[in-house]
């Protein structure tokens, strides 16, 4: 699975290419060490695959090597970060 990243001056996203199908993760920057990841988005066609998961991840992976936290707004990232204490790094 292929996961890319888009930024701008205020956000971006991560976005996961598979099977022909995108999925996306996307985040608000609310300072130079703090995003808010407000939405994820997985097709239906990819459910149950893991592609959310591996987005949630590649986005803690992305703050730890930044440097910075992540605020998760986004219910799906909120109960990944629940069942991952390890991500507590990173995800205030």
């Amino acid at each position: 699975m292929q996961i890319t990243e888009e930024t701008g001056q205020s956000g971006g996203r991560f976005i996961a290419r598979v099977e022909g199908a995108e999925a996306e993760m996307t985040y608000s920057r609310a300072s130079p060490q703090l995003i808010i990841i407000d939405h994820t988005g997985v097709p239906d066609s990819l459910r149950g695959k893991g592609v959310g998961q591996a987005l949630a991840l590649h986005a803690v992976e992305a703050a730890r090597a930044g440097g910075w936290k992540i605020i998760p707004l986004c219910p799906f990232f909120k109960a990944q970060a629940q069942r991952h204490q390890e991500w507590r790094d990173v995800v205030n």
